[in-house]
């Protein structure tokens, strides 16, 4: 069973159960208005949603239990953040790279315990950056892509080793330039492969892990390029392969819910996608989204 938690408008969260193919609505965050409107990021780790933000002085973090159905404040990272790297692995998460409250562009990472609810300080990474992604495959996590200036965009990936706590560069493996305007690399991880989507010409990918190159698959359901990859949002949702994204129709706006099994192939260069759900009447944009095991 999985759970799909998004934000695409103002009324907040909602989360879809892909078993039931059930919508709920989250109750609202206890936050203030700073944070209500700033940029946020999330994560599912557990079965606890984290989503990051910005209040008026700081950053903060609040956290969402499926256990409880409630939101409480969660404790801080050692280093706080925004516009990082991050993904789970069971009941941990790290994040990695970002910018702090200064726009100083970080080459930190944390690992976040949901069991204990605390933060735990990584080696850096050999490259700070901002705008990055991250996954775990094979059971190491990796960051990619982003920026570590204004004007530096990084094709470079780095694998973090959690048995001999250190990280490996791997140079090339992101060759997709990042532009200040496009969003951080749409990544997900099925059965340890590892997919993307590049913006500019709306095409899943593939990456090959022996030779550090990527190739076509198909496209996706939902146009990328017009928003330079922002507002949609490309997951991994157990052996599916997930695109959550915006569509008008003749009865106003939606956000489908696509997904495609890799397993079951490509045909002719074309990717089966199948609806999975859709929410009506709300807008195009995909703000957050994060997906949940349970």
């Amino acid at each position: 069973e999985h759970l799909v938690y998004l934000v695409c408008d103002p009324r907040g969260w909602v989360a879809f159960d892909t078993k039931i193919s059930r919508w709920m609505t989250l109750p609202k965050i206890p936050c203030d208005e700073c944070f209500n409107h700033a940029d946020k990021e999330s994560l599912a780790v557990g079965c606890e949603l984290l989503v990051f933000g910005r209040e008026l002085m700081e950053f903060a973090i609040w956290k969402y239990s499926l256990i409880c159905r409630g939101w409480v404040k969660c404790q801080e990272m050692n280093q706080p953040r925004c516009l990082f790297g991050s993904s789970s692995f069971g009941s941990i998460a790290i994040v990695a790279g970002g910018s702090d409250k200064y726009g100083n562009v970080l080459k930190s990472a944390e690992l976040y315990d949901s069991s204990s609810c605390t933060w735990e300080i990584l080696p850096n990474m050999h490259t700070p950056r901002r705008l990055c992604s991250s996954f775990f495959m094979d059971g190491k996590f990796y960051v990619i892509g982003g920026m570590s200036s204004i004007t530096v965009s990084l094709t470079c990936g780095e694998e973090y080793d959690l048995q001999t706590r250190s990280w490996r560069k791997i140079e090339g493996m992101y060759p997709y330039v990042n532009v200040g305007a496009q969003a951080p690399p749409l990544v997900a991880v099925v059965n340890n492969q590892l997919y993307a989507v590049e913006h500019l010409t709306n095409m899943v990918k593939k990456y090959d892990k022996e030779k550090n190159t990527w190739h076509e698959l198909g496209r996706l359901p939902v146009r990328a390029d017009s928003s330079n990859g922002w507002g949609l949002a490309f997951k991994a949702c157990g052996n599916k392969l997930l695109v959550v994204g915006g569509q008008r129709g003749p009865e106003g706006e939606a956000i489908v819910l696509n997904s495609w099994c890799p397993e079951s192939g490509v045909r002719n260069g074309v990717i089966d996608w199948k609806v999975l759900g859709i929410k009506e009447h709300v807008g195009v944009f995909v703000y957050n989204c994060a997906v949940m095991g349970c």
